[in-house]
């Protein structure tokens, strides 16, 4: 359309044969990706890069029978690599880059004169071009990359949110398993009674030996699974003592049992609280258990000798700090700890495991213990070291005293 309104509105002289070529071949390539089985399946990442490279191509060559880069429309050689930057890995990504780094370099020297009516075209002095093809390759680097990290950062979000789905759904249907318990009792009370009246009258009517004997016996089993279905039945509030509640001591004892014993890296649990206050005993909430024991981990990893975890309590609020001795957290991302694609410690490849993340972890276990009432703090220690707490009201996260 373009070509079609600079020949027929404007008038201006122009190759428009070998544009029609160059537009010819777009239209192939079209055609040939439409109707072809080609176009219907799902190609390698080369394919699609392989295209842009062509679109980077064929602007360059209208450019370069239209004036170069004097000509308006040269800004749209950008548009390929931001598209490229955006859904290709990086490698092909820079590679389209670099290619149209290089036809605009080209352009900048090389070039038909810009199609003009009345004599000569107007001649960009050698300065003008050499700015306008460092303001294009500029525009491509900033482009790029910042497309680039945008859809890095996009996909990284929708991993870290995905991941945080599955580990909620999974706590979730955990929790799930006491009313699915608590339906089968409901259902096998029926039959269980009427197994206990039919055994009740075989004994009865029975005399004694082997058969009234084997009577009283499924009597005595019928009742015992019903008592079993009725401790299944109860809700979380006249549940198991022993699993539903926990001392803040077990709670620090759980967390770090997996690292108890390691010889590179010596982890202590202490329990503190202020004078003359009950030691509250608190919810075994598994999510609560699993980000801490997470933070723990990543402690674990950059940690140079020791790991102190302190369960801390008063009148109004308990909170749980872990400490290491490590390096601490990188300023540049401290503000930011906690979004799924930050880096979660500096100097990542020089831990103890290897292990290289994007802040997963902390954002798995920031989410979590949120969802349970914590305010949740990352900060550096001093002398050294970083420090990662998690406060939660002592009325949110007590298990009150059973009569």
């Amino acid at each position: 359309m373009t070509l079609a309104v600079v020949a027929e509105g404007l008038r201006f002289p122009a190759p428009y044969l070998a544009c029609a070529v160059v537009v010819g071949a777009g239209i192939g390539l079209n055609l040939l990706l439409t109707f072809t089985p080609l176009g219907r399946r799902s190609g390698a990442d080369w394919e699609p890069a392989a295209q842009l490279g062509f679109d980077v191509l064929q602007l360059a060559a209208m450019l370069y029978f239209t004036g170069g880069l004097a000509n308006p429309f040269a800004l749209l050689i950008v548009a390929p690599v931001i598209l490229g930057s955006a859904s290709l890995p990086s490698r092909f990504a820079a590679g389209l880059a670099l290619l149209a780094i290089a036809a605009t370099l080209t352009l900048a020297v090389w070039s038909m004169p810009l199609p003009w009516s009345d004599g000569d075209p107007p001649s960009l002095p050698v300065i003008y071009r050499a700015g306008l093809a460092v303001a294009l390759v500029a525009g491509i680097v900033f482009a790029a990359a910042y497309a680039h990290q945008a859809a890095t950062e996009a996909a990284q979000m929708e991993l870290a949110l995905n991941v945080t789905e599955t580990v909620l759904a999974r706590e979730q249907r955990m929790s799930a398993l006491g009313a699915l318990a608590a339906a089968a009792a409901h259902e096998l009370g029926t039959p269980l009674a009427t197994i206990a009246v039919v055994a009740k009258e075989m004994a009865r009517e029975t005399p004694e030996g082997p058969v009234h004997d084997d009577a009283m016996l499924l009597m005595a089993q019928a009742q015992r699974c019903r008592d079993i279905l009725r401790r299944l039945a109860e809700t979380p509030e006249t549940g198991d003592q022993v699993h539903e509640r926990m001392s803040l001591l077990q709670f620090v004892s759980e967390v770090v049992r997996p690292y108890v014993g390691e010889e590179a890296v010596r982890v202590e649990a202490v329990v503190t609280g202020a004078p003359g206050v009950e030691t509250p005993n608190i919810w075994r909430w598994p999510e609560v258990v699993h980000a801490m024991t997470s933070i723990v981990e990543n402690a674990f990893d950059f940690a140079r000798k020791e790991i102190l975890v302190t369960a801390r309590f008063d009148a109004e609020s308990v909170q749980v700090e872990v400490r290491d001795d490590g390096p601490g957290f990188s300023p540049a991302v401290l503000a930011k700890l906690g979004e799924p694609y930050v880096t979660s410690r500096p100097g990542a490849e020089g831990s103890r495991t290897g292990h290289i993340g994007m802040g997963l972890g902390f954002f798995i276990a920031k989410t979590l213990l949120e969802r349970t009432g914590a305010v949740v703090e990352f900060r550096n220690g001093r002398p050294g070291g970083a420090i990662v707490s998690a406060r939660w009201p002592r009325s949110r996260i007590e298990a009150p005293a059973t009569a």
